[in-house]
């Protein structure tokens, strides 16, 4: 199953991400402002935003990374799990220290609206650029992001033995016996 977004939609989600940083950053609560195609999709019930799904934001200060939580799978409509996501991106990733109020201007907004996750029986059909990656092996895991490869300029062998290390893990851990490495698609989109 992918998942379809109009573009009013992927706006629409970009600007509650930062208003749900904005709002904390502030000390407020959120003020959320649906376009009315949007509203009217929700309320005909054909609308992406509400449907369970998984999603990471991404903050990019500059050409640097400056935060990026998400959530595999889809618990909470969309809609909620990107305004949530938004803010642990800002406040709650142990890489970085919680975003200042000065530097949200600075920083761009990311998200990846992800597929539901399938087991890759060949990690020799991995596509970079199509495919995520999720570890789980030795009760370790690691995800990396569709784009994370292209943006690195990894190969495929160099993509499979980094998540192996993101997840803690040997480089060739995928093939161990019991190692579970799954493939996900993403639907990615920014300011």
């Amino acid at each position: 199953m992918s998942i379809e977004l109009t573009e009013d939609e992927k706006q629409c989600l970009l600007q509650e991400a930062r208003e749900a940083i904005a709002s904390e950053l502030d000390g407020r609560p959120g003020r959320y402002e649906r376009p009315e195609s949007v509203q009217a999709r929700l309320d005909a019930g054909t609308s992406a935003l509400s449907i369970p799904c998984g999603a990471f934001v991404t903050l990019h200060k500059g050409k640097s990374l400056r935060g990026c939580i998400g959530r595999m799978i889809g618990i909470r409509p969309l809609e909620e799990t990107v305004r949530t996501m938004a803010r642990a991106a800002a406040f709650e990733d142990p890489r970085f220290p919680p975003l200042r109020k000065d530097e949200l201007a600075q920083c761009k907004i990311e998200i990846s609206v992800l597929s539901p996750m399938e087991r890759c029986p060949d990690p020799r059909s991995v596509q970079i650029g199509v495919h995520g990656l999720y570890l789980v092996h030795r009760g370790y895991s690691g995800v990396l992001l569709p784009q994370v490869p292209v943006e690195q300029g990894w190969d495929l062998d160099e993509y499979l033995d980094y998540i192996c290390r993101k997840a803690g893990l040997p480089p060739g851990a995928y093939n161990e016996p019991g190692a579970e490495l799954y493939t996900f698609t993403a639907l990615v989109f920014g300011e």
